[in-house]
């Protein structure tokens, strides 16, 4: 059984095919979903697909969202948390983080969102799914300051100490299409470097297409549309990471998805 631990099935890109894109997951034997929220908005959303589908979610408003979110927000989050605190698909909150990549973003709003989400989720018992892009540092800082009990450290993509200082405070990182990529040195060299214990696969569906999706910028504009990536992807995804370990793909999906239970040890409820 594989677990994706990162995908996004509510957006609108699988509104015309959602049922056949979780019918050609479970084909693959991907078997369990978690579903992150982005903003206050799709929470109801999220946690209905979940209950429909038989997936786990989390709530939390990503750093891309903060700037669109409404006064009063994290009132909604806390409520939701507290409303639904007992229900077994609730496993995460998330996701959350900080964006260092995309220009012209309010860093000082997004701090102060990450660092509000970290003790909601800390007040909860939550374990919490971080956006990192070019924030790792930021992120520990936060999280240093505001103790969790672990997660997952989405698409990670920082440097081996940076890894080291997420997996000493009992996170995972979430690897995925990313990995597909032979010039992804930094991440393909983590892949193998980092305790096996670490390690959790996910897509991001549907973003983050692998290696065998993705077009080219002069692709896209010769009018080939870029690759949907969707959590089917997960096994091949999961073939990489084998040969860059030397492990077969039974074992992959039995190490990962047991990583993927200790970080969020509510899993078990719903997968």
């Amino acid at each position: 059984m594989w677990i994706d631990t990162h995908c996004h099935l509510d957006a609108p890109e699988f509104d015309a095919d959602r049922p056949a894109v979780l019918q050609r997951a479970r084909a693959a034997g991907v078997l369990g979903l978690v579903l992150p929220a982005v903003a206050a908005t799709n929470f109801e959303t999220v946690r209905a697909l979940a209950h429909q589908c038989g997936a786990a979610y989390a709530l939390g408003i990503h750093p891309l969202f903060t700037g669109q979110a409404a006064e009063g927000d994290l009132d909604v989050l806390a409520q939701c948390l507290h409303d639904w605190r007992d229900d077994p698909h609730l496993v995460a909150v998330g996701e959350i983080g900080l964006d260092h990549f995309v220009p012209n973003l309010d860093r000082e709003l997004q701090r102060r969102y990450y660092r509000a989400q970290l003790k909601l989720a800390r007040d909860a018992g939550l374990p919490v799914i971080l956006h990192v892009r070019r924030s790792a540092d930021a992120l520990l800082h936060g999280l240093r300051q505001i103790d969790v009990v672990g997660g997952i450290a989405h698409a990670f993509n920082g440097s081996a100490v940076q890894a080291g200082q997420f997996v000493a405070r009992g996170f995972a990182l979430g690897f995925g299409g990313t990995l597909s990529f032979e010039r992804s040195l930094q991440i393909r060299a983590l892949a193998q470097q980092l305790p096996a214990t670490a390690l959790v696969l996910e897509t991001d569906a549907p973003d983050i297409p692998p290696q065998w999706l993705y077009r080219s910028a002069a692709e896209r504009a010769a009018g080939q549309p870029q690759g949907r990536n969707e959590p089917a992807e997960l096994p091949r995804i999961g073939a990489v990471l084998a040969g860059l370990r030397g492990w077969s793909l039974e074992e992959t999906a039995q190490r990962t998805s047991a990583n993927a239970h200790a970080a969020l040890p509510r899993l078990a409820a719903c997968v």
